[in-house]
């Protein structure tokens, strides 16, 4: 559909956010305040702006010092309510995201929930250690008022140039950016020129303690899914791969599996994708066509295909993932957290 159709849709949907705001700016919508610091990453865009990867960086740090709950919406689960997500747990029950986090930090309390407010009642009564909460995907929320904001900004999709949906990737409006503490800017170039910066800053910054810091991702050498079946272990360079991926924005992962590898086939499918039987069957026949070649997914992907029992053993020994962090450019990470630490504890 032509963006001159989709366009009185953007307009209904930008004035039916825009009546939202203005309920909780008026009060008729209550924003609840809790007795724990709450850090809320977030995002106005569709796609992947890295709020996964900056969840799994805050807690790995701020672990050391406090009990940390991640509380997510569960975006793709099949399940309703509050859910707390354990290493058995299915991606459909909690979604993917959740349990990737799960996964890599078993000992954090992650719990899934629509209700935010309710939510965090559950988690202070039911785990009366946790001293932080890490809210993912909560700035559009705003039933609940959270500590800090970290809001996650594309550097490919300045928000300054970008429409509301459907016609753009704006999900929420540029103007509630004010409600901002750390705008992180991912997806720079690694040599990204000082008036990009400067012009970036004076869009963000709407008040004097925000703060903008510029990352990008960072990826490591895949690693086999199944480690114990693995055809070959590490990666090297230049080998032939099967690029998969459901993300929502899939084009940093094909460009770095296109510069250190040879891409025979691509697989993009739509971000929190239901792996099915059919996939499965697709991933084996392009294997059968491409001998020698291995897939290379996400982490996020990789969550979704651990049921051992239903994938055949000459897709698993074939099946790799791709690590990704968030590299920060001009100030260090430790910078950053060290700021949010002082921030949580203080008033």
């Amino acid at each position: 559909m032509s963006k001159a159709l989709l366009a009185p849709i953007a307009f209904f949907y930008k004035m039916g956010v825009t009546f939202r705001h203005r309920l909780f700016d008026w009060g008729f919508l209550k924003s609840e305040r809790f007795d724990i610091p709450i850090i809320c990453i977030g995002n106005i865009t569709v796609g992947g702006t890295g709020k996964t990867p900056m969840a799994e960086m805050i807690i790995a740090y701020m672990s050391q010092k406090h009990n940390i709950a991640l509380l997510s919406r569960g975006y793709g689960r099949k399940t309703k309510g509050y859910r707390e997500v354990s290493l058995s747990s299915h991606y459909r029950e909690v979604g993917d995201e959740p349990l990737q986090i799960k996964l890599k930090f078993p000992d954090t309390v992650v719990v899934v929930c629509e209700k935010r407010s309710e939510a965090i009642r559950r988690i202070r009564s039911e785990h009366p250690e946790v001293d932080l909460i890490v809210m993912d995907d909560g700035f559009q929320h705003r039933y609940v008022e959270p500590k800090i904001n970290v809001l996650m900004i594309d550097a490919t999709r300045p928000i300054q140039h970008d429409r509301m949906l459907p016609v753009g990737s704006l999900r929420d409006l540029p103007s509630q950016i004010y409600r901002a503490h750390y705008f992180i800017v991912t997806k720079c170039p690694e040599k990204m020129a000082p008036i990009d910066r400067r012009i970036l800053r004076k869009v963000l910054i709407q008040i004097a303690y925000q703060q903008v810091y510029y990352t990008r991702f960072e990826s490591f050498i895949p690693q086999p899914l199944f480690a114990d079946e693995a055809s070959r272990e590490p990666l090297a360079q230049g080998c032939k791969v099967i690029a998969l991926s459901g993300i929502g924005n899939p084009e940093p992962f094909l460009k770095t599996l296109h510069e250190r590898y040879k891409v025979v086939a691509e697989i993009t499918l739509d971000d929190h994708h239901v792996y099915r039987v059919r996939d499965i069957r697709l991933f084996a026949s392009l294997l059968a066509k491409h001998p020698g070649a291995v897939i290379v997914t996400t982490e996020k992907d990789a969550v979704k295909l651990v049921n051992r029992a239903k994938i055949p053993s000459e897709v698993r020994c074939a099946l790799y993932y791709q690590p990704i962090n968030i590299s920060f450019i001009e100030d260090s990470a430790t910078d950053f957290l060290q700021k949010l630490e002082e921030d949580v504890r203080g008033n």
